[in-house]
């Protein structure tokens, strides 16, 4: 569908106005069901926005991840609030933009969390698991964390009632040293380590494995399964069933194996007879980096830049007995909105703290609907590098060290590759979102500064290595 938003000027003094509107969540759109639904929550590596049939991939196969298109909503301007791992994942966490949460950088200033790192989500934040728990639902993480490895980080600590896989990036082994050595990316169930180094090759096998028995272990229960896995993160592994099958390398076959691991997941559902009550979601915590094959067409850039490529990412979502099949939005969604609109949908309290997210229930299962987000914001670390108020799109002068962007603005609606620079033509434009950028600043800071809803970080003073012996 088209979005819903005016003619370029036509009623600018409305562009100022739905900036009040981001911060105010829509009214509940949850029915009071026997029981809240189960939601399965697919979240790839580094999987890009044209890495799916869906979304326009022709060299991979994802049959399964095409059905689940399909069979439900396909969103188009679905955004993650980082182009890098550990500050997206956080706002997945909790609904709150990176920086509000100290998560957008560590303690170092490097953009995502590496082994022994004194940083990891802090325990005090609450997450997604920790408001579903409140409802009765069971939780499993399965896959790849990358929000602190040290023992108060781990999802075991934020609200997950079982945890299989790793604790950060599969490329932090041995062979990366920032700033030590790094030990060996464990594979761990629970907090216990039992495989070191982790058998790469198997591990989108054994995730979907583990999922599914933890599916059927809570058939009669609802239950939320975070499926984060480790691919198509670089390095690229594949199992051997797999290995060398896809047009694309092993981009594809780890792409192709992704796309069995969600068949399977929707074979489980329907030999259960769950299908209908359960919400499927599957999309990516960025876009496709650069080098290894992935592709992000027709957005513009990669992961861990603030172009659409970077930060905008397939998602699909499946819920047949509330979202009509085969249908599609350019609303703007994020991750934020993940966390208020299914603590809506399960009747639970949202957190105290204030959260950056708003519920979108009612436009998913009415796509026709516009959504209640209406501006983004668009960071690289702790700096404000680009805004997004309905269709508009302004990138901010770029301080010392990358001068090579001037303020430049955009009209995804016809120029969704961000290729013509618009500024000129549209002042009352760059004003209306110099307003948003102002906004931004006050809420969060920007470098060098302080925002007033910024939280602590999470922090231990003598961060260890994990014992890497399997026991």
């Amino acid at each position: 569908m088209r979005r819903m938003f005016p003619r370029p000027l036509a009623v600018v003094g409305l562009l100022v106005a739905f900036i009040a509107f981001v911060t105010s969540a829509a009214p509940s759109w949850a029915v009071e069901p026997d029981r809240p639904p189960n939601v399965v929550l697919i979240y790839c590596d580094d999987l890009g926005y044209a890495d799916v049939g869906c979304f326009g991939s022709k060299p991979h196969r994802t049959p399964h991840i095409d059905r689940l298109a399909a069979e439900g909503l396909r969103l188009t301007s679905f955004y993650v609030t980082s182009g890098v791992c550990t500050p997206s994942r956080s706002s997945l966490m909790t609904g709150c933009y990176p920086r509000r949460v100290n998560m957008h950088q560590n303690a170092r200033g490097d953009w995502v969390l590496f082994p022994i790192d004194s940083r990891g989500l802090n325990p005090d934040e609450v997450t997604i698991a920790e408001v579903l728990k409140t409802r009765g639902y069971a939780t499993a993480c399965i896959g790849k964390w990358h929000l602190g490895d040290q023992p108060e980080f781990l999802p075991t600590r934020q609200g997950f009632d079982s945890w299989f896989g790793i604790p950060y990036s599969n490329d932090m082994g041995t062979k990366q040293r920032r700033p030590q050595p790094n030990p060996p990316v464990p594979l761990m169930d629970g907090e216990r380590v039992i495989e070191a180094p982790a058998e790469q090759s198997t591990l989108t096998r054994r995730y979907t494995e583990r999922a599914v028995e933890f599916i059927t272990a809570n058939r009669d229960t609802p239950f939320f399964l975070y499926l984060p896995h480790t691919f198509p993160h670089w390095p690229l592994h594949a199992s051997e069933a797999f290995r060398g099958k896809s047009a694309n390398g092993t981009y594809g076959d780890s792409v192709e194996e992704i796309d069995a691991s969600t068949g399977a997941i929707l074979d489980a559902l329907d030999e259960l007879g769950l299908a209908d009550d359960t919400i499927v979601i599957f999309t990516s915590d960025n876009g496709a980096a650069k080098p290894h094959g992935g592709s992000n067409a027709p957005l513009r850039g990669f992961k861990g830049g603030t172009w659409e490529g970077g930060m905008r990412v397939p998602f699909v979502l499946r819920w047949p007995s509330r979202v009509p099949a085969g249908t599609e939005s350019d609303e703007i969604v994020s991750t934020l909105d993940i966390l208020p609109t299914f603590a809506s949908l399960a009747g639970a309290v949202l957190p105290e703290e204030t959260i950056d997210g708003v519920d979108v229930g009612r436009m998913l299962t009415d796509p026709e609907r516009a959504s209640p987000r209406r501006t983004f914001y668009y960071y690289f670390k702790d700096q404000l590098q680009a805004v997004r108020l309905g269709r508009w799109k302004m990138h901010l002068p770029r301080g010392e060290g990358d001068k090579r962007i001037t303020r430049q603005l955009y009209d995804l609606d016809s120029d969704v590759s961000e290729t013509h620079n618009i500024a000129d033509a549209y002042p009352d434009v760059v004003a209306a979102l110099q307003t948003v950028v102002d906004e931004a600043r006050e809420q969060l800071g920007d470098r060098g500064s302080i925002g007033a809803g910024q939280r602590p970080p999470g922090e231990v003073s003598s961060p260890t290595p994990r014992e890497l012996e399997p026991r």
